[in-house]
């Protein structure tokens, strides 16, 4: 059994690539079912995002099988082969395992350590279930892959730091604040990273956003996202008062915050701290807040060293993760070598006491006048040779079968003995072996 994953990702191909290449969720059963039923692969899955579509499958011929994909997504998408091949990256084996296990653990993600992909690697194998296109290999291995992701998360500090200029004025604010619940925020102008930044402070915990916009239906607009308060531009000032924290990102080429607004702002709110994020480019609101006490203001460089710091944290802890994901790959080799060595070793055995039985009866026949006791003691004893015979093969099978060669020995005592295994011995064995 060969596991091999096929796909493009944000680092290999342009958007442009990717989108044409994407699988919606709503119809993504006919997609998975054809993978199974016309390109001849045992098991699929395809995870499809913004910033990957992979498929992985399992194939019992690994090469026909990674061109078996590349044929699929070239057929599906229309896109000829040759412009696709040459964004596309294939894994295969244990290599295939380890790419899995880092893109649910987030170490693969445009931003590291990131959660969500965890639960889009668990929609893709959902979708999968439903289609019928999982099987043995693939719920083991994504089950794997979800216990991985956890340990990581547990074991590191890898999704802590921020590492976007937005969640990085979330964490300022939380350790300016301590807690974020209650709390007021006003945006001065609607840019992106601005409104970004409004979300994550609102799922911490912030009460009351208001947004203040040149152009005043813009505002309105966006605080439908936020169920809050859109306001004049020209009457924001009015408003600081009432807020704790402001986020600035108009395209005004002066400031607009100046600190004797601010100091009878602080007179008003009888200096309690207030907390300025200036994303703007020029400036919005003039450093020299910065001095007056309780006042913390933050701007797009400062925010930015944040983030650098924050990365490089998070390298260090992506290093642990590695450690973590090699360990359980080895685990999960382990069971899959069980998959066909066992069910080998079993058949071996049953082939061998088939023919010692066949043998044992026509000497039996001979023998018409022994005695029961008699007829015990040579079953007894050809059952013996035969285990006897049988015990440093298996002993060796069962050692070489978790090295990078095993599949050799596995093959060469089935074509030797001319064994046959069939899916049932190889399901007895991924029960009796499930850790």
């Amino acid at each position: 059994m060969n596991l091999v994953i096929v796909g493009l990702n944000h680092k290999t191909s342009p958007i442009e690539i990717r989108e044409k290449l994407s699988f919606p969720s709503a119809t993504i059963g006919e997609p998975l079912s054809k993978l199974t039923s016309h390109y001849g692969l045992t098991e699929a899955v395809i995870l499809s995002t913004c910033n990957r579509v992979e498929v992985l499958a399992i194939t019992s011929d690994i090469e026909k099988g990674t061109w078996q994909i590349k044929k699929f997504l070239s057929d599906y998408h229309s896109i000829p082969l040759e412009k696709l091949d040459e964004h596309l990256y294939v894994h295969q084996a244990e290599d295939a395992v380890k790419h899995l296990f880092r893109v649910a653990a987030g170490l693969d993600s445009m931003v590291m350590g990131e959660p969500q992909i965890l639960g889009q690697v668990k929609d893709s194998y959902g979708y999968a279930v439903q289609s019928n296109t999982a099987g043995i290999i693939v719920n083991k291995l994504y089950h794997k892959a979800f216990q991985v992701a956890k340990r990581v998360r547990t074991e590191t500090k890898i999704g802590e730091s921020a590492v976007s200029i937005s969640f990085a004025a979330v964490e300022l604010a939380r350790k300016i604040f301590g807690n974020l619940t209650g709390k007021n925020c006003m945006l001065v102008g609607a840019g992106e990273m601005a409104e970004l930044a409004a979300r994550h402070l609102q799922s911490n915990g912030v009460r009351e956003i208001m947004v203040a916009n040149r152009t005043y239906e813009k505002a309105v607009e966006l605080v439908k996202c936020f169920c809050g308060t859109a306001i004049m531009f020209r009457e924001f000032p009015h408003y600081l008062k009432n807020v704790d924290i402001v986020i600035a990102s108009t395209a005004s080429p002066n400031f607009i915050i100046k600190p004797e607004q601010i100091h009878d702002v602080m007179k008003e709110r009888r200096h309690k701290p207030m907390f300025f994020i200036d994303i703007s480019v020029p400036r919005n609101i003039d450093p020299e807040i910065n001095n007056i006490d309780n006042c913390y203001l933050y701007d797009v460089d400062d925010l930015q060293g944040v983030v650098v710091a924050n990365l490089h944290e998070r390298q260090k802890e992506a290093e642990q993760a590695e450690t973590i994901i090699i360990d359980e790959i080895e685990k999960f080799y382990r069971w899959i070598k069980s998959l066909d060595v066992v069910p080998t070793i079993i058949a071996l055995r049953q082939t061998c006491d088939a023919v010692r039985k066949a043998e044992l009866a026509k000497a039996l026949a001979s023998f018409p006048n022994l005695t029961e006791k008699e007829q015990k003691v040579l079953d007894a004893m050809t059952s013996a040779i035969v285990n006897k015979i049988l015990h440093h093969p298996v002993t060796h099978l069962k050692k070489e079968s978790n090295k990078i060669e095993g599949d050799l020995y596995i093959d060469t005592i089935r074509k030797l003995f001319d064994l046959t295994i069939d899916d049932e011995a190889v399901k007895k064995a991924a029960q009796s072996n499930d850790d």
